[in-house]
């Protein structure tokens, strides 16, 4: 198995053509004809990701997030990125990331918040054209609820501690958008299709300011992309079962929370 192969597999499931303009999804670093034994799994390739492909012998690694979306003007030690990238050179290991094409697909991120919260009916919130690709999903749950308990489940499936909110609608929400990571460019298109509440990441005070009728909630960006890394695993090993691939044990948040 080379790289190319295990990166036309993810290309199979998500192509790249269907990542945003501003994206760099693809290949970041190493060879395409390099021979991979193991492939380590992560949202994003930091410093201990990569030390942690070298303890297990990892000859790829395989992110959501891209490492490089700028072109780096040096590779230096000033900064983290600078930094991964000589160590994945010097150490022989390629790394893909796969970011706003498996965004883009009903069964990819939002796909799988939309499943966490049973929703049933999924279609893509965003639709591109005639194409059956775009950002969000957009669905209802199987039991209305009122929002107190919409962000009691919310809490419980996506294993975070708080969640941000506008005002809270009234009554009774049956119709639900998501969308993983940032999501706020979606909350016109979530309030046009219907929905009562678009539940996104990264969302800015100002996107706050909802209509009576309408809400967004904010679980963070980390805690509704996190489950990707599930996804690429599952995509993998089912055209390569007996492979060996690993996810992260040092893919961690980021952002710390003080409660």
């Amino acid at each position: 198995m080379r790289v190319k192969d295990i990166a036309g597999i993810l290309q199979e499931f998500a192509p790249e053509s269907l990542q945003e303009n501003w994206d760099n999804s693809g290949f970041m670093v190493g060879d395409y004809n390099t021979n991979v034994t193991k492939v380590l799994l992560a949202l994003d390739c930091t410093e201990d990701v990569v030390d942690e492909a070298k303890e297990i012998g990892a000859e790829m690694i395989v992110t959501h997030h891209p490492l490089l979306f700028k072109g780096l003007k040096k590779i230096g030690s000033d900064t983290y990125v600078e930094r991964v990238v000589k160590n994945l050179i010097k150490n022989d290991i390629s790394l893909y990331s796969i970011h706003t094409n498996i965004d883009k697909v009903l069964q990819g991120v939002s796909g799988i918040m939309a499943d966490k919260l049973c929703l049933i009916n999924q279609t893509i919130l965003n639709k591109e054209g005639e194409q059956e690709s775009g950002l969000g999903v957009i669905g209802e749950l199987e039991q209305p609820m009122d929002a107190i308990s919409l962000i009691a489940l919310l809490k419980e499936v996506f294993d975070v501690q708080c969640v941000k909110s506008s005002n809270l609608v009234q009554g009774k929400i049956k119709k639900v958008a998501v969308c993983g990571g940032s999501g706020s460019s979606l909350i016109e298109q979530a309030m046009a299709s219907g929905a009562q509440v678009l539940v996104t990441g990264d969302v800015s005070y100002h996107n706050f300011f909802c209509e009576k009728d309408f809400m967004v909630m904010d679980i963070g960006h980390y805690e509704s992309e996190i489950g990707v890394v599930d996804l690429i695993r599952e995509i993998l090993l089912k055209k390569i079962p007996n492979f060996a691939v690993y996810k992260s044990c040092k893919n961690n948040n980021p952002i710390q929370y003080h409660l």
